[in-house]
């Protein structure tokens, strides 16, 4: 039996968790409200109280970074966070593990490897590029173990993505949704328990330590048609959905923080925005949950209760 520290307990943490617990691990989940996870111990304590953390990170085989902090308050938060996180790996030996996305691609004309430039100029593609520098950079002194793994847009119970909370209950009441962007440009969606099954493993294989990996993903569908599946999987009828004008994400932007932070990034959904997973599949040998079985979980978990995060 080995000992994990999980830090943080939404969709990605809370699975990271249960899977390590399935196996008979002892498994300390850190969140701000202490929020359970069935088989792990809970504590309340912010991520970035670093002497708290480093006190729970002791013992530890690896320590997750799961921690999603407010969208607009990134460039502030994340930086005290990741800094309290590679420290306490730095103490006790445990490897870190760092969920990340691909944010610091910024914009591409093609699909984003590991290998792809980290070109993007914004501030919260900035904060999450920085993070794995520091961490990378530690790495290659020797003074921790560390490796980050990428995701795409979460699918999935519990995923706060664009398909959320604010879409599908409405598509499975047979109501129209709106979402940001193109309705017809290839985007990568991961999976949730794909994601949380990468981090486990990577926190494991020696071979993963030092590197970038890429969530396994499932070809790239549109918007539309991610939407036409929930539907036909739900038996509703046509999905009825709509992009929201650029316009009002402004205007709304003036009310709500996390909607102003939108504009900067609605490239990833006006252009193509498409994972390459091939060095996870090759070296890791991992393959994404086919994509039926994705959205036929997704709409029974919704139906069963719309706000899960499970």
């Amino acid at each position: 039996m080995s000992k994990f520290l999980v830090v943080g307990s939404g969709a990605i943490g809370s699975r990271v968790a249960r899977t390590l617990v399935a196996r008979g691990d002892d498994v300390v989940v850190v969140s701000r409200g202490g929020s359970p996870v069935a088989g792990a111990t809970a504590v309340a304590t912010p991520a970035q109280d670093t002497t708290r953390v480093t006190a729970l990170a002791q013992g530890s085989s690896a320590i997750f970074n799961c921690v999603n902090p407010a969208y607009h308050r990134w460039p502030r938060d994340w930086p005290p966070i990741a800094a309290s996180l590679l420290a306490a790996a730095t103490s006790s030996g445990a490897t870190l593990v760092t969920l990340s996305n691909l944010y610091a691609y910024g914009r591409v004309d093609a699909p984003m490897s590991p290998d792809t430039p980290l070109n993007a100029e914004y501030a919260k593609a900035l904060v999450r590029a920085r993070m794995w520098s520091d961490a990378l950079s530690a790495h290659e002194a020797g003074r921790v173990r560390a490796c980050e793994v990428r995701a795409s847009d979460f699918i999935g119970p519990g995923a706060q993505g664009v398909f959320g909370l604010r879409v599908i209950p409405r598509l499975l009441r047979a109501k129209s949704a709106r979402v940001v962007g193109s309705l017809d440009q290839p985007h990568s969606w991961s999976y949730v328990d794909d994601v949380a099954a990468t981090l486990v493993v990577c926190a494991e294989r020696p071979e993963a330590w030092g590197r970038v990996w890429h969530v396994p993903t499932n070809e790239p569908r549109t918007q539309r048609q991610v939407a036409s599946d929930i539907c036909a999987a739900a038996g509703v009828g046509p999905a009825r959905l709509a992009t929201t004008p650029v316009t009002l994400l402004r205007t709304l932007g003036l009310f709500n923080a996390t909607v102003r932070e939108l504009p900067a990034t609605l490239y990833q959904f006006d252009l193509p925005f498409v994972i390459d997973d091939t060095a996870t599949r090759r070296e890791l040998a991992l393959t994404p949950t086919p994509w039926a079985e994705v959205i036929s979980t997704t709409v029974a978990a919704y139906r069963e209760s719309p706000r899960s995060s499970h």
